[in-house]
């Protein structure tokens, strides 16, 4: 059966809010590496990895697709760190789902279903226009345009946003974060295991680079 529109909206909301609410540890500490092996935790569905193996730094970014910060750096940063650090072999980039609320959930949710080949596809499309969805006052209504320009129908879309085990696997990385790691804001990065709170400008992330990469 075809949920309705408005029917659909409201169980999506409800229920991803029910997770969301009980987001735990985001005021207790700033982000820590606490170990390689919380660190390197990738999540029921695995992490999603851009770059080489072999590249001497990798940074994982912890962020928030309704996050207008990460999306300040994805617009301003990111396209620097890919050119000449990611696509060069320098830098293995992962980035890691911490929603800060059901809409970035959902985003996420659609990412991962959309497989793991158009992943930073739609990441990519949702951080350039979180405006027009995340900020819209039919949200829903944006996000499922969007998602049809990767290729959802409107029933693989409600099926995506009903999947619990998605919803799981996507909350299992943000409260990985939060507990086992101490992220509390985003976005946070860790650069070889540093640290990295904000979102980094150009010029901070040559002056971290430069050193790691050897030049």
């Amino acid at each position: 059966m075809t949920l309705s529109r408005r029917t659909f909206a409201a169980c999506l909301v409800g229920t991803i809010a029910a997770g969301v609410i009980g987001l735990p540890g985001l005021s207790l500490q700033s982000a820590m590496a606490q170990s390689p092996t919380d660190l390197n935790a990738q999540g029921p569905l695995g992490d999603v990895v851009l770059g080489s193996p072999d590249a001497k730094v990798t940074i994982i970014e912890y962020a928030s697709l309704t996050c207008s910060h990460c999306a300040h750096f994805h617009e301003a940063t990111y396209p620097t760190l890919k050119s000449k650090y990611i696509d060069t072999g320098k830098v293995r980039f992962i980035l890691r789902e911490f929603p800060l609320d059901p809409l970035a959930t959902a985003g996420f949710m659609l990412a991962r279903c959309a497989g793991n080949d158009k992943y930073y596809a739609v990441t990519d499309l949702l951080f350039d226009q979180q405006r027009n969805w995340a900020f819209n006052d039919k949200p829903l209504d944006a996000l499922l345009q969007l998602a049809k320009q990767a290729g959802f129908t409107q029933e693989s879309f409600e099926a995506c946003l009903k999947d619990q085990k998605t919803y799981d696997a996507v909350n299992w990385v943000r409260d990985n974060g939060a507990n086992k790691l101490g992220v509390n804001a985003t976005p946070t990065f860790f650069i070889n295991g540093k640290a990295e709170n904000g979102a980094i400008s150009v010029d901070r992330l040559e002056q971290i680079l430069t050193p790691l990469v050897g030049g």
